[in-house]
């Protein structure tokens, strides 16, 4: 079966930082990670819209790649307040965030609507981010295997297997994010991680569901972000908080690095 050839790192900076922060963010966290081949780590950023254009300036693919925090699936029409794929093409945006929990839970969408996005995704060439996670009551009625199939499952309808190539998951336990999260053990990071790959390699084959990079976010930090990576079926981290200073973003990927570097 094949894996993930490289470290996946990257942040969602929510409704946070302004033009001018992201700017500065975006042009520290460059020269932080220059010396890092990209063959060897994904560094990717997800700001909010108003400073994507602004943030395509200081984003050189070559080092850090830009994302969208949502996308509407429909190329142009009446959706006041949506996004066209359109729109974040001329940006120079490659990926988009589809299906993150404060989407789900706060807004509302579906798992039909977030596989809307996908299959829209993939037919403008971004590469989607699909952020799927059972919520605290879930897990505590000890469903949160099946939820997180259903969601793959609906959220993936339709995708092939050469499409599924250019996919990312980010896991993301409901109860493990924001300012009161409780972050994840590793073990149960792990468990609930195999459980994706599998579902995956069940959709897509051993090829394409195999090579799915699979991301952990949730309270992610400092003290929690080696161990996490350490684990055999985590192939990255999508940070929260910790990642928004450059500084600290950068001291997580030198302590991480070498430790997904002994697991390959």
């Amino acid at each position: 079966m094949a894996r993930p050839d490289k470290l996946y790192i990257g942040t969602n900076t929510k409704m946070y930082k302004t033009i001018a922060q992201t700017a500065d963010f975006l042009d520290k966290l460059g020269r932080h990670a220059a010396d890092i081949p990209r063959d060897k780590m994904e560094l990717f950023v997800i700001p909010s819209f108003t400073a994507l254009e602004t943030a395509a300036k200081y984003a050189a693919p070559a080092h850090i790649v830009l994302g969208a925090q949502n996308m509407g699936w429909e190329d142009e029409g009446q959706f006041t307040g949506e996004i066209s794929p359109l729109m974040l093409k001329e940006i120079g945006v490659r990926v988009v965030e589809i299906g993150h929990s404060e989407r789900r839970h706060v807004l509302g969408e579906t798992d039909e609507q977030e596989n809307r996005k996908v299959l829209c995704a993939f037919r403008h060439g971004f590469v989607p981010l699909l952020c799927i996670g059972e919520t605290g009551t879930e897990k505590d009625a000890g469903i949160s295997d099946e939820i997180l199939r259903i969601q793959l499952k609906r959220g993936l309808h339709g995708v092939t297997p050469i499409q599924a190539k250019e996919l990312w998951i980010a896991y993301e336990p409901v109860w493990a994010i924001g300012v009161s999260g409780i972050p994840a053990s590793k073990e149960y990071a792990e468990e609930k991680h195999q459980v994706i790959r599998r579902t995956l390699v069940e959709l897509f084959g051993g090829e394409s569901g195999g090579a799915i990079p699979i991301l952990y976010g949730g309270s992610v930090n400092n003290e929690n972000a080696s161990s996490l990576i350490a684990m055999p079926a985590v192939d990255g981290l999508f940070i929260g908080r910790c990642a928004w200073d450059a500084d600290n973003l950068n001291r997580i990927i030198r302590d991480v690095m070498p430790i997904w570097g002994n697991k390959r």
